[in-house]
């Protein structure tokens, strides 16, 4: 939650309406520490930045820290292109900036994971801001491009689903019966801030109900909601854990999918046990 405060801390009004893209510039290697900006393509950055930023250090490096998260849930297939030309411009014999249908495009996407974690899209990143569209500007992909990725079941922001330590066998065969799918699932919390997620699906999942869920993409879908749902993942496990849980949930209209039901799987508790088992030949 505090990498998101930063983003939106971030002063683009008066940079990048000040900035004079005709000043004197330098070309740097984009260091080490610059994660979200490693592999787009080229190694060295121009400074100052378009957000006027001149030192890595004091200010590059510390603002890049507020993009983390939200370019780790994947929100845009674009958003990384779009705020390393912002941070980490090319370096070439003119700024590239980023295409105003490019800034829409990503807003519209990443905009809603803003929201769920109680933000708005910043108005510093008002995209009247960014130039038409020219052969001067990084322009959006075709709409083509990702069009599989989005036939995919996807997760959704949602109110915390609801969370039940040693329930019953009777609550259990419920949530089975009343939700769409059910799978196991490891989720782990990394103690400090890396490159990485700080949560993720630790192995993979192991499905008691498919329902609508792919195999080979449920691993992923989960990882999603957890980036999604950062503040309700929180909840789920203390930093440095891994937890096994037993997670229902349901299919929406629109395809969409929402965790219903999360069940700590603790080795005390045999309900749980019993009712995956039981589960294969009971009729609801």
């Amino acid at each position: 939650m505090a990498l998101f405060a930063t983003l939106l801390s971030i002063t683009f009004v008066a940079q990048i309406g000040a900035f004079d893209l005709g000043q004197s510039t330098r070309c740097v290697s984009i260091p080490r520490q610059l994660s979200v900006c490693h592999d787009v393509g080229y190694s060295e950055m121009r400074l100052p930045n378009l957000l006027g930023d001149s030192s890595l250090e004091d200010e590059v490096l510390p603002r890049s820290d507020g993009w983390r998260s939200l370019l780790q849930t994947g929100c845009h297939p674009q958003a990384q292109t779009f705020i390393c030309s912002l941070i980490a411009p090319v370096c070439l014999d003119t700024f590239i900036q980023p295409c105003r249908s490019l800034c829409l495009a990503v807003r519209d996407s990443c905009a809603p994971v803003l929201a769920c974690h109680g933000h708005a899209w910043p108005e510093e990143l008002d995209c009247d801001r960014f130039p038409d569209q020219d052969d001067m500007c990084l322009t959006p992909l075709p709409k083509h491009v990702g069009r599989f990725s989005k036939d995919l079941p996807q997760p959704v922001c949602q109110s915390c689903p609801s969370v039940d330590e040693l329930p019953s066998l009777k609550t259990v065969m419920d949530a089975l019966c009343f939700t769409d799918f059910a799978f196991k699932a490891k989720l782990f919390r990394r103690r400090v801030a890396s490159s990485e997620p700080e949560l993720e699906v630790e192995g993979k999942v192991e499905f008691i109900q498919r329902g609508p869920l792919l195999p080979y993409d449920t691993t992923n879908l989960l990882q999603q909601w957890l980036l999604l749902n950062l503040r309700c993942a929180h909840t789920l496990v203390k930093p440095g854990r891994a937890q096994l849980y037993l997670i229902t949930g349901t299919t929406r209209s629109d395809g969409t999918v929402e965790l219903a039901h999360l069940f700590p799987w603790l080795k005390k508790d045999l309900h749980i046990a019993a009712a995956t088992r039981k589960w294969k030949h009971h009729k609801c």
